[in-house]
């Protein structure tokens, strides 16, 4: 019961004894009356008591269904929130995976790259070494300007080598070797600009052995084939000398006119007039 309740009755109960203290001074009618209204009130109190105490039970039981429903509530939203926090756990844990395997792989890639770095180096000094080597041979290949006789022309690097060495084997007086090496280079080299002075030179060669026809064929070859030359006037003397040694006097005056016509200005035809006054 109630608190309130009890102090209540215990108020009426005082009443009533207070009232039967003082029951001689009433009648009995009044007193019936009396007790009839106090256990009336008694009645009032005792139910107003039981409806409070009703209400408060159900209060009670209303408020620990509330609170089993939101233990409930609860519960269930820890639950959720305990899936999701193992469902975070577990990307945690696969994203981590997923790092360390980046980490691994990109560790991998920089290696591979610093390889690649490494190869891409060497091909290119390979590639520039076979560059300037390709380009070395080339230029051992390729045509140069040279000036000889006072001409200028291109020729190849083996044109020059062959020509110098003819050359120069001839300047040492070895002329059996000189000889067929000019030979060979007239030959080879039929468009060089090499091929006057090598006709020249030749035909000095012949003429040196007395081989008299062979070197004027030279002669005539060097001056047939290039008249502007700087060694056609020397060659047309020299031609003139091969026919006087061959007997052919009136051809040997023939070619030293026409020299002295043709180059008047040549210390070949200040030669060729001198001869023809001694052939006169």
């Amino acid at each position: 019961m109630p608190i309130f309740a009890m102090r209540t009755v215990f108020a009426a109960v005082c009443c009533l004894c207070i009232s039967s203290a003082q029951a001689g001074l009433f009648e009995d009618d009044e007193a019936r009356r009396a007790i009839l209204d106090l256990r009336q009130k008694v009645d009032q109190m005792q139910q107003q008591s039981a409806e409070q105490l009703r209400v408060y039970k159900n209060e009670s039981a209303l408020s620990t269904e509330q609170l089993n429903a939101q233990s409930e509530q609860l519960k269930a939203q820890s639950e959720q929130l305990n899936a999701q926090l193992n469902q975070l756990r577990r990307s945690v844990l696969e994203l981590s995976n997923m790092i360390e395997s980046l980490r691994s792989e990109l560790a991998s890639s920089f290696g591979k790259n610093e390889q690649l770095a490494r190869d891409l180096a060497d091909a290119q000094r390979l590639q520039k070494d076979i560059v300037q080597g390709t380009e070395d041979r080339l230029k051992r290949l390729e045509p140069s300007k040279v000036s000889v006789d006072g001409l200028e022309f291109m020729a190849a690097p083996a044109e020059i080598r062959e020509y110098d060495s003819a050359l120069a084997t001839m300047r040492k007086g070895d002329f059996a070797q000189a000889l067929p090496a000019f030979s060979n280079f007239v030959r080879r080299y039929p468009s060089s600009g090499y091929q006057p002075s090598a006709l020249f030179w030749l035909g000095n060669l012949h003429y040196a052995q007395r081989n008299y026809k062979e070197a004027l064929s030279q002669y005539m070859a060097l001056v047939n084939s290039a008249p502007a030359h700087l060694r056609a006037p020397e060659a047309l003397l020299s031609i003139a000398n091969c026919q006087l040694e061959l007997k052919d006097l009136k051809a040997s005056r023939k070619t030293l006119e026409e020299l002295v016509k043709g180059y008047a200005e040549s210390e070949a035809a200040s030669l060729a007039k001198a001869r023809l006054a001694k052939l006169k």
